[in-house]
Parts: structure tokens; sequence; C-alpha cells
């Protein structure tokens, strides 16, 4: 699907994150991290890009460019809760597609960002979001990579920190090489219709999203779709860790898209 409209990115960015200090104001190549990501939402052909964060060091940080900040509260427990308080500030109509970009994708790609602007766009799909090949074994049996399982249609059916679907037989075997199959890690970003994004916030937490501590599970399990689209291109890793900040700080050294 493609877009007949336009779209809005907002990015959630507190200063709280406990493995990387004032993360959205670590410096890379001499510049703060939240701009970094921001400029890759510009790129992308965003209509308004949006901060949302806890801090007036942050809005400082941004002064000059060609961003939009709402202040919001210092106790939203989620990215999205912020975001949908952004929503609220901003005044966006329940129509108006949303990507949410993670504060600490510097290098995300702008075909990514659109594309799930555009899997959102679709009135049945409730929310929106990115997965990428599993090709290693290492990746499939991480908790920290999250997995998703797909229906034929491409909505997600579950996902999970476990390495879903489990390869019962080739498991039994072994686990120290990749199994014959097909297996997907999810993207970090999401698209919703502002009205959606509301509702979403104002959800309870769900019994599976406690268990995985999985937001997106939320939607999941109240019955809404979610649609998985295929990363047209790598999302390189985000910055959550001072290793990751020094990874990232090579990775434009070597010539990468400020």
């Amino acid at each position: 699907m493609t877009l007949s409209s336009g779209f809005i990115v907002a990015i959630p960015a507190r200063l709280g994150s406990t493995r990387l200090p004032d993360k959205p104001l670590q410096l890379l190549a001499g510049e703060p991290l939240v701009l970094h990501v921001a400029r890759r939402a510009l790129e992308a052909g965003a209509d308004e890009v949006w901060v949302a964060t806890d801090d007036t060091r942050v809005r400082d940080a941004l002064a000059g460019a060609p961003v939009q900040v709402a202040l919001t509260a210092p106790t939203h427990p989620s990215g999205t809760d912020r975001l949908a308080e952004c929503a609220a500030l901003a005044g966006w109509n329940d129509a108006r597609v949303v990507v949410n970009l993670q504060g600490d994708e510097p290098f995300a790609p702008a075909s990514g960002i659109r594309a799930v602007a555009a899997l959102a766009a679709d009135p049945g799909v409730a929310m929106a979001t990115l997965a990428a090949p599993v090709d290693d074994i290492e990746t499939l049996l991480d908790p920290n990579a999250v997995k998703v399982v797909r229906a034929g249609n491409g909505d997600a059916l579950y996902f999970s920190r476990a390495p879903v679907p489990w390869p019962r037989d080739a498991f039994a075997r072994e686990r120290t090489r990749m199994p014959a199959g097909e297996w997907w890690r999810h993207i970090g970003i999401y698209g919703y219709r502002a009205g959606f994004l509301r509702r979403f916030a104002a959800m309870p937490p769900g019994r599976l999203e406690q268990v995985e501590m999985l937001e997106q599970l939320r939607v999941l399990e109240a019955g809404h779709r979610i649609a998985v689209g295929v990363a047209p291109e790598a999302f390189p890793a985000g910055v959550d860790t001072a290793e990751d900040l020094a990874r990232a700080e090579a990775r434009l050294g070597a010539g990468a898209p400020r």
C-alpha cells in the first residue's frame, strides 16, 4: 500500500534511561542523538516531526531544528503513553497517521519509516510495524531480539522473546545451528492512526504483555489487527548503551549519513 496523504513522525525521548543516562542528549558526531533521529524522520518526508520529552533540556537541544517539541509528564510508563499525551497537546485529528520512531534510532532508514506509515494508512489495520528475517541462531535464541509470527496475510499472530515458532524436531537434535524454516525479528517502529494511539494508551496492560514485557501484545490480546511488513532495507542497531554509542560513532566515521 502507498500513502495517499501525509504522515506525522513522533519521537518519544525521555532522559531517564538506566543503561545510558540522558540518552537523547548524548553526543554523536558532536550533535545530540535525538537530533540525528529527527533528521531521519525529516528525510522520510514526514509532514510534521514531533519530539515528546519530559525535560526542557531536550527541547533546548533541538532549538533551530525544523521539529516541534511537546513537554510531557515524566511519569509515563512507556513511549506509547508519552505519544498519546503528545497527540492531545498537538491536537491531531483521529485520522492522522502517526509513526512512532524510537528516540535511539539514529540510522533508521527513510524507506522503513515510509513503509510503516503506508501500512498504517489501511483503515482496516489498528497498528503497523516491520520485521526482518532471522538468519542466525544467536538472534533466534536471544531474548532481547523479539520475534514475530506472521499470518499468511502479513498480520501478526504473536510476538515473543522466545524462538517462535518452536522448531520441535530440529531443537530436539541440537540448538547450535540455524534450523530450516522461516523466522522473523520484530523491528520496534510502529504506525497507527492518532485515534487508535489514544485508545491504545488507555487500554489496561494485557496478561500476555506483562508476561513477555512487550506492549504490542496488549493490542493483539484486545483483538486488534497489527500489520507486519517486511523491512525494505536493514535497520542498523539502535543506541541503548555506551558501547552502542561508540559503535554508532564509528559508523558515522565510516561514512554513514548524518
